[in-house]
């Protein structure tokens, strides 16, 4: 009988607890907070979107809230052109803005993705028509989150801002655009997607989420799906 490699035991050991650490942390969830998540079922509540273009995921909130609040963020959509919603997103500081063909962005993406440490933005985008009529029932999800969850949410999304004496700062704006991007703190890689800086917006509202496999845009949209669901079961 031929003997095994020495070590054998102990590798297969290893790439066992790696496997299974790995399934752990895929399947992980990070709590919601059941002080503030579900809002109520019966209408009250503040409404939001969650949007999906196939890869990436915005927020839709209604501007009037983010305006009445104090601070960087609602100042930042003070300054916006006009529109009674603001799309809300988070990238790479140059993928992200860009819109020219994906084709000719392919070494750019890459450079965003494998490379750490990148710059990110914020964007923040008035839209003047309702997020029903901007996407597809299929490529969005309705949120009704109670004030708290508003509030934490909107927090959340604040933090993620690189102040300058207090203020956002617009790192980017595109001509003939009413977007704005401003510049953020936090670092872009594949490590941290747009949609896993999204699971941390929802999570901060009081959703759970599967950070890790919010890699993709479709579990941000299966969280919102599983939190409809949620908030329309009955409570004791």
């Amino acid at each position: 009988m031929r003997r095994r490699p020495r070590g054998y035991g102990l590798g297969l050991l290893i790439a066992a607890t790696a496997l299974g650490a790995g399934a752990a942390l895929w399947t992980w969830t990070a709590p919601g907070d059941p002080a503030v998540w579900p809002g109520s079922a019966t209408g009250a509540g503040v409404e939001v979107h969650v949007l999906d273009n196939g890869f990436h995921t915005d927020l839709a909130v209604p501007r009037a809230l983010i305006e009445a609040r104090t601070g960087p963020l609602a100042e930042a959509v003070r300054g916006l052109p006009p529109g009674d919603w603001v799309l809300i997103g988070w990238g790479d500081a140059r993928f992200f803005v860009d819109q020219s063909p994906i084709t000719d962005r392919l070494p750019d993406g890459a450079r965003a993705f494998f490379r750490p440490g990148n710059a990110s933005v914020i964007m923040l985008d008035p839209a003047q028509r309702d997020p029903r009529d901007l996407v597809a029932a299929d490529r969005r999800r309705t949120l009704r989150l109670s004030a708290a969850g508003f509030e934490a949410m909107a927090d959340h999304i604040e933090a993620s801002l690189y102040l300058a004496d207090g203020r956002a700062r617009i790192a980017a704006a595109r001509a003939g655009d009413d977007a704005r991007f401003f510049a953020s703190h936090e670092h872009f890689w594949i490590g941290r997607l747009c949609n896993h800086w999204s699971a941390g917006v929802l999570n901060a509202a009081g959703l759970p989420v599967r950070p890790f496999r919010s890699i993709v845009s479709s579990e941000i949209m299966a969280t919102a799906e599983r939190a409809q669901l949620d908030s329309a079961a009955p409570r004791d």
